[in-house]
């Protein structure tokens, strides 16, 4: 009898260590997925609104807007201008940049003004932003053509930051910008003046800010930005947009959303 005892006891304990060998392979996949899980998938497109709170022409363009936010595989970005404040009220959202942006996609197209509510398609070309067709068209369209999302971004978080991963482009494009643009969160905006005087609207993903964070250079490529940035806004976009000799905006190659945490 007593030789079996060390070894009944040797079996307990590799037991005993299998199972909290099992439970910490448990706890760091579960911890992973919460690290190292993907925001998003491949979206089918980006569309950037051109918009204003004075302008009555943009009322059906923000509505259609509103259910594009709330598609998974759009990425749907509005930039209120500053031009019509003269009307008698000024946008509660709108910001000088939102407006420089929008002429610099007017000069990259080649186009003698700006108009709203104006929707750029993936950097590419611009339709009037309140017909739902041409929008759906544009996006269907350049799907089929190869001119939607050509590179794959993968966006994850840990606990202190953003890990954004661009994918390799094989034999297309081989250099890009990678352009930050954080939005606010919704907001219902009550307007007392100008054409819209007594109207309330509810905006989704009024752009607040823009950044470059980098340069893809057509291979796989890793960025990271604090989470404590991310954390104080609504959200973000990644968009990976070839830039002009010029500077101008050009085609936008692949994008992603970073919803605030």
């Amino acid at each position: 009898m007593t030789p079996r005892r060390p070894l009944r006891l040797a079996v307990c304990a590799l037991a005993l260590a299998s199972n909290a060998l099992a439970g910490i392979v448990l706890a760091d996949e579960a911890n992973r997925s919460q690290t190292d899980k993907s925001l998003v998938g491949q979206p089918l497109g980006v569309v950037e609104l051109f918009t204003s709170q004075g302008c009555s022409s943009c009322l059906p363009a923000d509505a259609f807007f509103a259910e594009l936010a709330a598609k998974e595989n759009i990425v749907a970005l509005a930039y209120h201008v500053d031009y019509w404040d003269y009307l008698g009220w000024k946008d509660t959202l709108s910001r000088k940049e939102n407006t420089e942006r929008q002429y610099e996609y007017m000069r990259a197209f080649g186009s003698r003004s700006v108009y709203t509510p104006q929707a750029v398609i993936n950097g590419r070309s611009h339709v009037n932003g309140a017909r739902r067709e041409e929008v759906d068209g544009a996006l269907a369209r350049m799907k089929t053509s190869g001119e939607g999302m050509q590179v794959g971004i993968k966006v994850s978080r840990t606990s202190d930051r953003v890990i954004i991963d661009a994918g390799h482009a094989g034999s297309g494009p081989s250099d890009a910008h990678v352009v930050i643009v954080y939005f606010d969160p919704p907001q219902t905006i009550k307007i007392g003046k100008g054409e819209n005087t007594g109207r309330s609207m509810t905006y989704w993903n009024a752009v607040s800010g823009i950044q470059t964070a980098g340069m893809w250079h057509g291979k796989a490529h890793r960025y990271e930005l604090p989470m404590s940035v991310i954390a104080k806004k609504g959200g973000c976009a990644v968009l990976l947009q070839s830039v002009g000799k010029d500077g101008m905006p050009g085609p936008i190659l692949g994008a992603a959303l970073i919803h605030k945490p």
